[in-house]
């Protein structure tokens, strides 16, 4: 069984060494950027470049993420690389409407199959407004997750307190289209260890699931934040040996009530504490 993913690291798709070294840096999902990452006169060759690495399969999961889907660039990106055998996401920047993913839905969908996995980042005030429709507008699409720095200029916003009523509607959007937790958006400064720490506890007690990264020393850091705890899962195979007896809702001999939805919660800790 493929792990539930924690780590996502972005890389530059001009800089084949360096998504060399990000396959092997144990991210659970390599993020090949065609956008913010690479200077406008090295689109060109970023395409190329990821469509060469992509032709065969790859030994973690590669996502690729293409360019603004209103600009020139992002048809070339989805002709070139949608269809390859390295691809197992797409990841669509600025999405802000139901109807966009729809239409990448049905532009990349080969004749006989379906279409890869599609993620949408939501960036702007309209893409947070929307969440829930574009988390819901197609089966291809697995997962949305916020653009924290173009939300943050969109929106004014300069304390990063500013941006939780914006992530707590994504997460409730995620849970309600059915889609697995989002990850956070990346924290930017990579020397800042404690900081990313931190930011990564408050964004778990939000609901996110993993982090987005952009250099590997944040890896280990995120990974740790979002493994539960020897004390959850000590408290997880309590509820899950008192569920196995007796079915229904029902108290713990510390009084603590449990009930399917906390059962359920319970074997995702397990599930999660799995991957160590």
């Amino acid at each position: 069984m493929i792990p539930t993913p924690l780590t996502w690291l972005y890389v530059p798709g001009d800089r084949p060494h360096i998504v060399s070294k990000a396959l092997a840096s144990g991210a659970d999902v390599v993020i090949i950027d065609l956008e913010d990452a690479v200077a406008p006169d090295r689109k060109e060759y970023a395409r190329t470049a990821t469509a060469e690495r992509l032709r065969d399969p790859q030994p973690v999961p590669v996502h690729v993420r293409v360019n603004a889907l209103d600009g020139p660039l992002a048809a070339a990106d989805l002709h070139a690389v949608a269809a390859l055998p390295g691809v197992r996401g797409l990841r669509l920047p600025k999405v802000t409407s139901a109807a966009q993913i729809t239409r990448i839905a049905e532009a990349v969908t080969p004749p006989v199959g379906a279409a890869p996995p599609l993620y949408a980042l939501l960036e702007t005030a309209l893409g947070v407004e929307h969440a829930y429709p574009i988390a819901a507008a197609h089966p291809a699409l697995r997962g949305i997750a916020l653009g924290e720095a173009d939300l943050r200029a969109d929106l004014g916003i300069r304390a990063d307190a500013g941006l939780d009523w914006s992530r707590s509607r994504v997460i409730v959007a995620a849970r309600a289209a059915g889609l697995i937790p989002p990850p956070q958006s990346v924290h930017p400064d990579t020397r800042d260890l404690n900081g990313l720490a931190s930011s990564c506890a408050h964004g778990r007690a939000l609901g996110f699931l993993g982090r987005a990264a952009i250099h590997p020393r944040q890896l280990p850091i995120i990974e740790r934040a979002y493994l539960p705890t020897e004390q959850e899962l000590e408290e997880a195979e309590t509820v899950i040996k008192a569920a196995s007896v007796e079915q229904g809702a029902q108290a713990l001999p510390d009084g603590r009530f449990i009930d399917a939805a906390v059962v359920a919660a319970a074997h995702r800790t397990r599930s999660l504490a799995r991957r160590r």
